[in-house]
């Protein structure tokens, strides 16, 4: 379908701000917007907020490497990463190395990057936030 996207929509539950400035810092991530609860034209409906969430980030856009992405802290802070990660490919194992080790600190490394049948460079990481990334390089062209 002509002009259809995905693009992956992030809820961070309560710490979207957090988010933004950790992935600005570890991957350069740049944010395009970011509107507040507050600053919708539109209140949301009584009791859909968690009490104290009037000024979280109702929505954000960002892009990682110029990959969209949009974020929000959610309504509450019950929400979980379960069962999706992010595959960030890299064109370099220097730069693999980079994000991979950025995206460590404060979370918890699920297999230490690493030469494999696929890439000469290829790791997986939950990072601070509970959001799981698969960081590599992509395979060298066959030899010719």
């Amino acid at each position: 379908m002509a002009g259809t996207t995905i693009t992956p929509y992030l809820d961070f539950s309560g710490r979207c701000e957090e988010a933004l400035e950790f992935y600005r810092q570890a991957l350069g991530a740049e944010v395009d917007m970011v509107m507040r609860y507050d600053e919708c034209p539109t209140p949301p409906p009584p009791g859909m907020l968690a009490p104290g969430f009037e000024k979280k980030i109702m929505h954000a856009s960002f892009r990682v490497r110029g990959i969209p992405l949009m974020a929000s802290d959610g309504v509450d802070a019950n929400s979980k990463f379960d069962g999706m990660g992010l595959a960030l490919v890299v064109p370099t194992e220097a730069d693999a190395r980079r994000a991979f080790d950025a995206l460590a600190d404060g979370g918890t490394i699920d297999m230490p990057i690493s030469s494999t049948f696929w890439s000469s460079c290829f790791g997986m990481v939950t990072d601070r936030f509970g959001l799981r990334w698969m960081v590599s390089v992509p395979p060298a062209p066959p030899a010719s």
